[in-house]
């Protein structure tokens, strides 16, 4: 169980450790890279737009002068350009952690479809993270790392089955961003079943950010630049939002933390504001029939097996 004396402010030494983070450019994937950074993580920063990625790194190294830090393309709403970020990093050295965080928070009003014909939504949020960690099991299992889904609170509040992932029937864009977080929370957990069955050296765990939001975000050229307007909305939800960079301690601390376990599930203490602390999920990402159909589901529509892992069955309802 891990400790309840945990200081973000002062993580571990992570010296000689290797992790990636999706979605680095902006967020709760910047202030994660930079976290782990000024901890001394060798830290690769992935997301689909070159540019901005740039941007993002010099950010971090403006603050962080020391900091080991690489980028690479990565768009996790495509298949191809998740395996070929997987062929670059899997070619080294083993990961000691990967934080699947990149995302889709701001929907299409419109069903939106990827290029390899899943809704975009669901495809960015879950699929290309489904594809990317099975592709760098390998490379986790040889440094005993552990992989860190993000979750929502929203599926708590509004959380229910996805039974019908892609929302070809009834799409809103509130609909695919809730079923697209119910659907990934419940794959970090069932991936623990899977590789603990397999007693692959893994971990999964699944951590969300609580309400964090850009306007409550100190300004950083580049990475985070709220207009007036979101700041003083900001500031009207002060007692129940927080910034993203205090959004981004769970997310580090499922990631870092020695006494974290596999098959946790990390929040803010305050379940949308505070320090980062256990939590309890949602009943509907813990189901293990629903756990199973999301893998089923998953495994198919990526056409990505995991290594190493044993079936289990799933019950089609």
């Amino acid at each position: 169980m891990a400790h309840d004396d945990w200081d973000p402010q002062l993580l571990p030494d992570l010296n000689g450790r290797r992790y990636l983070v999706t979605g680095s450019n902006a967020g709760l994937g910047f202030f994660s890279c930079l976290q782990l950074a000024a901890a001394g993580a060798h830290v690769i920063m992935t997301a689909r737009n070159p540019s901005r990625l740039s941007r993002a790194r010099a950010a971090i190294l403006q603050q962080v002068p020391d900091a080991d830090l690489e980028t690479l393309a990565l768009d996790t709403s495509n298949l191809g350009s998740v395996r070929a970020a997987a062929a670059t990093v899997r070619s080294r050295v083993g990961l000691h952690g990967l934080l699947l965080n990149a995302g889709v928070v701001h929907p299409p009003k419109e069903r939106h479809l990827t290029l390899d014909g899943h809704e975009l939504v669901i495809a960015t949020n879950a699929l290309g993270h489904y594809a990317l960690a099975g592709a760098l099991l390998p490379a986790l299992a040889a440094a005993r790392g552990r992989m860190v889904w993000v979750g929502s609170v929203a599926t708590t509040l509004f959380g229910r089955d996805p039974v019908d992932p892609e929302l070809v029937d009834g799409y809103t864009g509130w609909r695919a961003y809730v079923q697209s977080k119910v659907a990934t929370t419940a794959l970090g957990f069932e991936a623990d079943l899977r590789l603990r069955a397999a007693s692959v050296p893994v971990a999964s765990l699944v951590a969300h950010p609580g309400y964090s939001i850009g306007g409550r975000t100190r300004r950083i050229a580049g990475v985070n630049t709220p207009p007036l307007s979101k700041r003083l909305g900001g500031l009207l939800q002060a007692p129940v939002t927080q910034s993203k960079e205090r959004g981004a301690e769970p997310l580090v601390r499922a990631l870092v933390d020695p006494d974290a376990e596999g098959g946790q599930y990390w929040g803010p203490g305050r379940f949308f504001t505070g320090p980062p602390a256990l939590a309890t999920p949602s009943r509907v990402t813990t189901d293990p029939d629903i756990g199973a159909r999301m893998w089923h589901y998953a495994e198919h529509a990526t056409r990505t097996e995991w290594p190493y892992l044993k079936s289990r069955k799933v019950r089609i309802r």
